[in-house]
């Protein structure tokens, strides 16, 4: 099965919060999707901006999720995405349940680490990936290519 990743920077951390960014990459990092998203209904989000840097002024010429949502389907269908926190970004995005899986990065590498859940930070100091750029999606979805990518060469049980 083909396997895309993805990763999403939001409004904030609550149900009723939005996307501001979205990235989708192929399993060669390539990147199928790689944009800022405008929200519907959130204009500031101070909490987050500090987090992720991406401000209200950074997404004003942005498309909708609504305006991308076909896209999103096209590059998900039939596809296992594998998400960092899998349960966060899925609540933002309708359009996975086009995926054939979903597989949750974190959760997998909690089991591969015998540890408790780790934040995408701590995950790639632990395999010796380094990386700038934190809490972009692009930046952050390269990361957790590596970490899936580490699991899966080291993981003595395959996930097909």
């Amino acid at each position: 099965m083909e396997t895309v990743y993805l990763d999403t920077e939001t409004t904030g951390i609550s149900d009723d919060d939005e996307m501001v960014e979205l990235t989708i990459i192929d399993d060669d990092g390539k990147p199928l999707i790689d944009t800022l998203i405008k929200p519907k209904y959130h204009t500031s989000w101070p909490g987050a901006q500090r987090v992720h840097g991406i401000s209200p002024l950074d997404v004003r010429h942005a498309p909708t999720q609504d305006e991308i949502s076909d896209d999103i389907r096209k590059v998900v269908k039939g596809k296992r995405v594998v998400i960092y926190n899998a349960p966060f970004d899925s609540k933002f995005l309708p359009e996975l349940e086009d995926a054939e899986e979903i597989t949750c990065a974190m959760r997998e590498f909690a089991k591969w680490n015998e540890s408790r859940w780790k934040s995408l930070t701590n995950a790639t100091k632990i395999i010796g990936y380094e990386w700038e750029g934190a809490h972009r999606a692009l930046a952050d979805t390269l990361a957790l290519r590596a970490v899936w990518k580490h699991i899966r060469r080291t993981w003595k049980n395959s996930y097909e």
